[in-house]
């Protein structure tokens, strides 16, 4: 977990809900009800700006709606080959492990969704859930970003990736899944977010309250193949129902 989520907002709407500017710059993708890992994805950050000359105004931070691609990479990676092994970041060790601290540090996102899916045990097969809010809030997943520069010819591109964090599941979630997304209450997006924080281990436990005011709600297996991406994947179905099972992409533990 967290292996797939729904992102349906465009980044107009996204910038009004976390009190932020659009800066996708009219990249952004559009709705997909099925994000899987490598996809571009909408991420909120704070920074300082910069200006002319590339020197950040200490004074002065700017929160904004950006393109990031799911699975990240460290900067000193040697390609992007291992970024769908990394959408995820353990919020126990995030602050620990080489790939991870120095982003968990320094570069803080919050990933916005309409909701996640995931799998729970069962007879023969794993039932698919979509967790959300219930109504047209945002789950604020937390999550970190990192800059990978790929060279083409004699320039270099930054690749803009992120990771969710995620914990021990709580609460309702530990029916489904024995971990979850770490979701934070609107109260912490401004620490979380703070660019001049540089220890969030206090951000970094679950808030029960806000966990088991989620929905849990069982959906069609057809959320088990990428090929499928329409908003009836977040639909409620009748445990038990008959449906031919799809491979799924890959299994998290």
């Amino acid at each position: 977990m967290c292996g797939r989520y729904a992102s349906t907002k465009n980044p107009a709407l996204l910038a009004a809900e976390f009190d932020a500017v659009d800066g996708t710059e009219g990249g952004a993708p559009g709705p997909d009800y099925n994000v899987a890992p490598t996809k571009q994805v909408l991420a909120v950050v704070e920074r300082h700006p910069r200006d002319d000359e590339g020197n950040p105004d200490p004074d002065t931070t700017e929160r904004s709606v950006r393109v990031m691609r799911w699975g990240l990479v460290p900067h000193w990676a040697k390609d992007l080959s291992g970024a769908a092994k990394m959408i995820n970041a353990r919020a126990e060790s995030v602050l620990d492990k080489p790939a991870y601290r120095d982003s968990a540090a320094k570069r803080r996102c919050i990933v916005p969704a309409a909701g996640w899916y995931e799998w729970q045990p069962g007879e023969g097969r794993k039932q698919p859930y979509f967790i959300n809010p219930g109504d047209d809030s945002s789950i604020a997943m937390a999550g970190i970003w990192s800059v990978w520069w790929q060279q083409e010819g004699d320039e270099r591109k930054p690749i803009i990736t992120c990771a969710v964090l995620t914990t021990d599941a709580i609460g309702e979630m530990t029916s489904v899944h024995h971990r979850m997304p770490l979701v934070l209450p609107e109260d912490r997006w401004a620490a979380w977010l703070d660019p001049d924080n540089a220890d969030p281990k206090s951000l970094l436990q679950p808030d029960l309250d806000l966990v088991n005011a989620l929905e849990l709600r069982p959906v069609s297996m057809k959320v088990n193949s990428i090929k499928n991406n329409d908003p009836s994947l977040m639909e409620a179905v009748a445990l038990g129902e008959s449906e031919k099972p799809e491979p799924t992409l890959f299994e998290l533990t």
